[in-house]
């Protein structure tokens, strides 16, 4: 299958599972929500890099409170389709979190390790409260004894390779509006 980013065709997709269409209303659905649950309080909106950038782009606008925003940046899968299981910190937060309330935006959410990390990074730094907004989560694939609790998801999605609205697969396909299934033959999976 291909599918269009503007007027090009781009070869190696699957099937597209999530549009541009439904996870506009789905951002603008999140926004609310925070935005209730976050009134009167000082919210620092930290995007993980580099997949998170359209989500946490799109989310912002959509929050209708102050917010100071700051990125970081962790790595465990490199040019692989799957994790490493170890988790690198590349790019660290530059703005003070000490009593702060914090939202990790993030773009998917797989085996829960990576957000641990930053979860428990941001706690030893005594944010007030840590919690989590992630445009996919794919539940099946969490693993259980990390204790991972995301209080604001966009879509659960099967255990498939995505791509798209700001995921890739060895930094191409970001651009994609659509998120899309990889086709195995693409990363190597027969």
């Amino acid at each position: 299958m291909n599918t269009k980013v503007g007027n090009n065709l781009i070869n190696g997709i699957k099937e597209v599972i999530v549009t541009r269409d439904q996870m506009e209303k789905k951002v603008k659905e999140l926004g609310r929500k925070i935005s209730e649950d976050y009134t009167g309080k000082e919210l620092v909106v930290i995007g993980v890099l580099k997949g998170a950038v359209v989500f946490f782009s799109d989310l912002i606008r959509r929050i209708s409170l102050p917010v100071t925003t700051d990125f970081i940046s962790v790595s465990s899968y490199g040019d692989s389709a799957n994790s490493s299981g170890n988790v690198r910190l590349k790019k660290d937060i530059e703005i003070d979190i000490r009593g702060k309330d914090v939202l990790v935006v993030e773009d998917i959410i797989d085996t829960g390790l990576t957000l641990k990390y930053i979860k428990d990074l941001l706690l030893e730094r005594n944010a007030r409260s840590v919690a989590i907004c992630s445009a996919l989560d794919k539940p099946s694939r969490r693993d259980k004894d990390i204790g991972i609790t995301v209080q604001y998801t966009g879509f659960q999605i099967p255990d498939e390779f995505v791509v798209g609205y700001g995921l890739d697969y060895a930094e191409k396909y970001r651009n994609l509006e659509d998120v899309c299934v990889l086709s195995p033959e693409v990363y190597g999976k027969n």
